[in-house]
């Protein structure tokens, strides 16, 4: 067991959060391969699924100081930073900048999930391939000095005349090489349902089969078209092997995704990561806005646990 710290105190005392997930942390000896799961044998434990934030959109114009004091205050105890937001982390930070950034959040309640780049695999030119396998590469070395888990890429799309089963292949051998590398640094490679196309779940384990390297997982999105074909069911049952520390949802407020249904899925299969939200509204008040999400994630939760316990 690690010491106590001033960081796991103030996580243990956090009032109204919810249970939260140490998600393969360098150093800590082990990386996050495949599904996440309590022990399937236990029926009764309370869910390990954690309410995080994706910085897009609520946390793109605060600093990370602001963004750290918002998920405090509104009990939101993770974060995956998106790149490009005004957090300011990047590549282009320097080793003592890096360690900055790893020192807030050690210092916080609040978790460093893992960052959320736009690296794509699809491309039709080579060297746009190679290029954004090398800034991935950049982004694993980033997550790795500021006390992250993972990179989220993602599938942006087919190519006009390119056959879809080249493509395919091309996103799955890329992914194999990025996660390797991120193997080396205790990062998780974490594949967003994303794109025109890309986006199917079909589509998905199809990447997927290609992608078999254990240190590239899923990260699903809650798009609309999870309940094409047959079904938001048949869909997830395509890749749930394959979920890794973190899944996207948007607000769960609004009515428009079963999202009922999506966490009794997730129930279903003991699934013990970070349901990270990627909101699309604008609040004026992004501190009442988040505990308002939190307190949805929470119905939510205890809705599945008593169906559950009911069966």
């Amino acid at each position: 067991m690690p010491p106590q710290t001033r960081r796991s105190m103030l996580l243990a005392s956090a009032a109204g959060a919810a249970t939260t997930f140490l998600a393969g942390r360098p150093g800590s000896g082990g990386l996050l391969a495949g599904p996440l799961t309590r022990g399937l044998g236990d029926e009764k434990a309370a869910s390990d699924m954690s309410f995080g934030l994706v910085t897009y959109q609520w946390g793109k114009d605060m600093d990370l100081p602001t963004l750290i004091d918002t998920c405090e205050k509104s009990g939101v105890l993770g974060v995956e930073l998106r790149t490009e937001h005004r957090h300011g982390v990047e590549p282009s930070l320097s080793k003592a900048a890096r360690d900055e950034v790893r020192k807030r959040f050690e210092v916080s309640p609040v978790q460093l999930i893992g960052y959320g780049s736009n690296a794509q695999f699809h491309e039709a030119d080579p060297a746009k391939v190679k290029a954004n396998i090398e800034l991935t590469k950049q982004y694993i070395q980033l997550m790795h000095d500021c006390g992250g888990s993972g990179v989220k890429v993602k599938p942006n799309g087919f190519v006009k005349d390119v056959p879809r089963e080249q493509t395919i292949e091309q996103i799955g051998k890329a992914l194999n090489e990025v996660a390797e590398y991120g193997q080396q640094y205790g990062q998780q490679i974490r594949v967003e349902v994303h794109g025109p196309g890309t986006c199917e779940l079909p589509v998905i384990k199809a990447i997927f089969d290609v992608a078999d390297h254990p240190n590239v997982a899923v990260c699903w999105n809650s798009n609309g078209e999870d309940l094409t074909g047959e079904g938001l069911e048949h869909n997830f049952n395509l890749v749930k092997d394959r979920f890794g520390a973190t899944c996207h949802v948007r607000e769960l407020t609004l009515g428009d995704y079963p999202y009922k249904e999506l966490f009794q899925l997730f129930e279903g299969i003991n699934y013990a990561g970070w349901i990270l939200l990627e909101a699309r509204t604008e609040p004026a008040d992004k501190v009442a806005a988040l505990i308002e999400q939190r307190e949805a994630f929470e119905k939510l939760v205890a809705h599945v646990q008593t169906s559950s316990l009911n069966r």
